[in-house]
């Protein structure tokens, strides 16, 4: 056997690195790429869950956004179009839609998105045994509450029927006006049925989670990020610009924005009120600030002392909020200062408002003092009461302030406490706490996504545990009326209940503060305030 010249093995030893020197090259560009093209996103905070029929927060709403596709979904500017239904009719007597289905629809894992499985889901959706805080939402279709609250066994009963895999049926108990834009909220989106088998509660885990929409879940670092990666399968995925997308819990508003103007965020979640004016003159054009169909509230423990049968203590603290001072000095983000329930702007609805808002702010005090003596309380016997809040800036900032107000008016003392968002909601459902603060963003822009909320029987979702029969029969005559002028004199008139008994204390309605980078292509402001990752592009 003849040894191989030096010089040959010199040879082979040269091809072999730049070869390999080659492919380092090509792996960095590569890398480069995929981090250039990945979307970075404030979400405020960590999402309690990425079930959708266990969630309830805005924080996971978003990401669910990316990852799931209902049967109707939301274009970039926050409007209603198809979703995995390309078409759909409805019956004449308003109460039976079909809903025709992509065929070319996925899972990310590649299995056909199939009528079988919104039935599967929309059934999971009402399942008393799963427990949802959300499960109301599906209530107008046929059997859905009856299910829920146990008074039918038999989740077949559900009104929804796969005709063939691909047409879905859908039953309501009554005509719905706002039911195609419910079907955009997560708690209508699908989810594979052999993926629930397989794994149980597991199942939104990286690894586990097998979604339909534009993106799929590849990593969740708690506390940390949440990364999605494009999904190959999606229907659409030929229009699906952007390879990732990172969604980035933080609660505190300044370390958000010290990250944006590092450029580790291209999009945040919100904006420190003590910073709008410096962002309104140094970062201006990349600064969205635009009404949001939401609502800021304190919720009052009507389960319990000291505000159980106390309407008129209720209406003393609520009365004793300036609101404009709140909204011009302390939030400073344009808010608009609430005096109703429903927010100004909500399709086809006039509003109410409270009882004593004509009043000056000198009769407004007058008043309050009044109530709360006849509430039994004074300087020398003043109210106690704890304010509970989520962990942000912005709150603490509100919860000072209101605290402050009700002291210098009243003589209220008052503790405040804040929890991380899982603490926070978990505390929330149990109803351990006095004064809640809280908000509720319209799932549909329509005056019963606000209403709906404090009816009896809701749940957990009603925050103040607050019921009221006659509030309850106008709003199950009011989700049956088809003449839109009648539901909305209806639905006012309920507000106007609400109001006067005063469970809950508007603050503001919202706007909403985001910093977008210039690199972001295809965002439109919107009352939703939605905007998918689908629709967005990174420039180079």
């Amino acid at each position: 056997m003849l040894e191989t010249s030096p010089r040959n093995r010199l040879g082979t030893l040269t091809r072999t690195m730049v070869v390999a020197l080659l492919a380092a090259l090509l792996l960095g560009i590569s890398s480069a790429h995929a981090a250039k093209n990945t979307l970075q996103r404030g979400n405020g905070a960590e999402p309690e869950t990425l079930d959708v029929h266990k969630s309830s927060g805005v924080p996971a709403a978003g990401i669910q956004r990316d990852l799931f596709e209902g049967l109707v979904a939301e274009a970039a500017d926050g409007s209603l179009i198809p979703g995995v239904a390309e078409t759909w009719t409805l019956s004449d007597d308003g109460k039976v839609y079909t809903f025709h289905l992509r065929k070319n629809a996925k899972w990310s894992n590649g299995d056909p998105v199939t009528a079988h499985d919104f039935v599967f889901a929309l059934r999971r959706g009402v399942d008393p045994a799963v427990g949802s805080g959300y499960a109301f939402i599906l209530w107008p279709i046929a059997n859905g509450e009856e299910i829920t609250k146990g008074k039918v066994k038999e989740l077949d009963r559900l009104g929804v029927e796969a005709v063939d895999a691909h047409t879905l049926k859908v039953t309501l108990k009554a005509p719905t006006p706002y039911f195609i834009g419910m079907l955009t909220h997560p708690h209508a989106y699908p989810v594979h049925p052999k993926t629930l088998e397989r794994h149980g509660d597991k199942w939104t885990r990286a690894g586990n989670m097998v979604s339909n929409g534009a993106y799929r879940l590849t990593e969740w670092v708690p506390q940390s990020h949440i990364r999605l990666e494009r999904n190959p399968h999606y229907w659409d995925a030929a229009d699906v610009r952007i390879d990732a997308v990172v969604f980035h819990p933080t609660e505190d508003t300044s370390t958000e924005l010290k990250r944006f103007r590092s450029g580790e965020l291209d999009v945040t979640y919100d904006v420190p009120p003590d910073q709008i004016a410096w962002v309104e003159k140094n970062l201006a054009d990349q600064f969205h600030n635009t009404a949001y169909l939401g609502t800021y509230y304190y919720a009052l423990n009507l389960t319990k002392a000291p505000f159980r049968d106390r309407p008129g203590l209720r209406n003393a603290l609520a009365m004793t909020i300036d609101r404009e001072i709140l909204t011009g000095k302390v939030t400073k983000g344009g808010e608009i200062p609430a005096y109703a329930w429903v927010p100004p702007g909500v399709n086809r609805y006039a509003g109410a408002s409270v009882h004593w808002k004509g009043l000056s702010k000198a009769e407004r005090l007058a008043r309050a003092k009044k109530l709360y003596a006849e509430a039994g309380y004074s300087k020398d016997n003043p109210l106690k009461v704890q304010i509970l809040y989520n962990t942000s800036d912005n709150h603490k900032r509100i919860a000072i302030a209101i605290s402050g107000m009700w002291k210098k008016a009243l003589g209220v003392q008052t503790e405040l406490f804040n929890q991380e968002w899982k603490v926070y909601l978990t505390t929330r459902r149990a109803k351990q706490f006095e004064v809640l603060r809280a908000g509720w963003i319209g799932d549909y822009n329509d005056a019963n996504t606000f209403l709906e909320l404090l009816k009896g029987g809701v749940g957990t979702m009603n925050p103040a545990g607050w019921s009221n029969p006659e509030y309850d029969a106008l709003m199950r005559k009011a989700e049956t009326e088809t003449d839109l002028e009648v539901r909305a004199k209806l639905m006012q008139k309920a507000e106007s209940i609400l109001l006067k008994d005063m469970p809950i204390i508007p603050i503001y309605h919202y706007t909403t503060q985001h910093l977008v980078s210039p690199r972001v292509k295809g965002w439109k402001d919107n009352v939703m305030d939605v905007h998918p990752t689908r629709y967005l592009s990174l420039a180079p």
